[in-house]
C-alpha cells in the first residue's frame, strides 16, 4: 500500500481523533488539545492518506525554528496499516523536518509497555535516557524518555561524477 503524506489541517481532526481515541484509549488527547497541536505555532503535523482517501496515520512534532531540540508529540497508525512501514515513514518525515528546522536532538516519550514502538524508535537511532515513573495516567505506566542525535542527511545519489 502507498500513502500520501501531507500537512494535517483542522479538517482532519475527526479522522485524527477517531485514531487517537481508539489507539490511546485511556490517555487520549482531548479534541481541543489536538486541534491546538495541529494548528499551533512551531508544530508540524502530518497525516498519511491512503489511495482510497482514508487517513491511516498521523504524527506530530514540536520544533521551533533554529532550536537545537525538537519533540515528537504523538504518532498513531490504524491497525490495518501497521507493520507496513508507515510508522517508520512518518517518523523519518518528522526527523527530516526537525533537521530542516535546525534541531540537533529529537526527544520522545514512549509507554514502557509498548515494545513495538520502542523497537521502531531504537531502529531509528533513539536511545533511552530516562524514565518518568507513572507518567501515563490513569494507567500509572512509566514513560521511557528517548533521544536521537539527528544524523546528517544521507544522499540517495548513486551515480558517478566525472567532474
Amino acid at each position: 500500500m502507498t500513502w500520501l503524506l501531507r500537512r494535517a489541517t483542522a479538517a482532519d481532526l475527526d479522522a485524527i481523533m477517531s485514531m487517537e481515541t481508539s489507539t490511546f484509549t485511556t490517555d487520549a488527547w482531548s479534541r481541543e488539545g489536538m486541534l491546538s497541536e495541529i494548528t499551533g505555532a512551531h508544530r508540524y503535523y502530518l497525516v498519511a492518506e491512503s489511495e482510497t482517501g482514508t487517513i491511516d496515520g498521523y504524527a506530530g512534532l514540536l520544533s521551533p525554528r533554529n532550536s537545537p531540540q525538537a519533540d515528537i508529540q504523538t504518532i498513531a497508525v490504524v491497525p490495518a496499516a501497521r507493520c507496513q512501514g508507515l510508522g517508520r515513514t512518518l517518523m523519518l518525515a518528522l526527523i527530516g523536518e526537525a533537521r530542516a528546522r535546525g534541531a540537533h536532538e529529537v526527544f520522545l516519550e514512549v509507554r514502557a509497555d509498548n515494545p513495538g514502538a520502542q523497537k521502531l524508535y531504537e531502529a531509528l537511532g533513539f536511545r533511552e535516557i530516562a524514565v518518568r515513573p507513572k507518567y501515563y495516567e490513569p494507567d500509572g505506566v512509566d514513560a521511557l524518555v528517548m533521544r536521537l542525535i539527528v544524523p546528517d542527511p544521507v544522499s540517495q545519489f548513486t551515480g558517478r561524477s566525472d567532474g
